[in-house]
């Protein structure tokens, strides 16, 4: 189930699927992908990718190559569209 941030607006719609697309497939929990969209005062739209604890290193890769590459890909959409986005990788809290 794909989790919608209320600031999302049309615009930054197709880089958050894109985004989640990316990183369901890398994961071995999908139910747990959750990606929000926050707009920073500065231009800056952040894209926080919520994920399992035990995927966590999945999505770094090693040497954070695979964070690299989203972060890559990011970039060339940045390009394209004419704004900035940042990507952060966090880790889902155990419930208790």
């Amino acid at each position: 189930m794909m989790v919608l941030s209320q600031s999302v607006t049309n615009e930054e719609q197709p880089m958050r699927q894109l985004v989640y697309l990316i990183v369901r497939h890398l994961v071995d929990d999908e139910a747990a992908v959750r990606v929000d969209c926050l707009d920073g005062n500065d231009g800056v739209t952040t894209l926080n990718v919520h994920v399992a604890r035990g995927d966590t290193g999945k999505l770094i890769g090693k040497q954070g190559r695979t964070a690299r590459s989203l972060r890559t890909i990011l970039s060339a959409a940045r390009m394209k569209l004419h704004h900035r986005y940042a990507l952060n990788l966090e880790e889902q809290e155990d419930e208790a």
